[in-house]
């Protein structure tokens, strides 16, 4: 999978985008419509969610759905992900969308190398309290589900 831009990579794309999500696909990938009409798919930046066929994949999908779906949210665009998707943080009336799939334990903090991600703090107070998918132990984060069953 292709990794997401760093945050500190110029970005020559617009600085946010707002508009009424009309698909939640997984619990990383939405898209949202503008007003103007055009679609946009959007992946959460920062963020690593189960894979659909993975334990909690379905229930990281559902948990966005009922957050976003049909709401009104802003997209602050980090760069581009694989597929041209826009990588962002999705805002929903102040709300961090991405921290908040870490914080409720329907996602990781993304790690790259020595880096623990923008919401390590989240990611282990989710840990800490069993929230989601750390309730039941044993977890694989995505990169390690893949390397161990292929992709869904």
């Amino acid at each position: 999978m292709a990794a997401v831009l760093a945050a500190n990579t110029a970005w020559a794309g617009p600085a946010a985008l707002q508009g009424t999500v009309t698909e939640v696909y997984n619990g990383q990938t939405l898209q949202i419509t503008q007003p103007g009409g055009a679609a946009v798919e959007v992946r959460l930046a920062g963020v690593d969610v189960p894979e659909p066929c993975q334990n909690w994949g379905p229930d990281a999908r559902d948990a966005l759905k009922a957050w976003v779906m049909g709401r009104q949210v802003t997209v602050t665009p980090s760069g581009r992900a694989e597929k041209g998707r826009i990588a962002a943080t999705v805002t929903l009336e102040g709300a961090n969308i991405n921290s908040r799939m870490v914080e409720e334990g329907h996602a990781w903090s993304v790690r790259e190398r020595y880096d623990r991600g923008p919401y390590v703090k989240q990611e282990r107070m989710a840990h800490s309290l069993l929230r989601g998918l750390h309730a039941a132990g044993g977890a694989l984060r995505p990169a390690d589900f893949r390397r161990q069953h292929g992709p869904c």
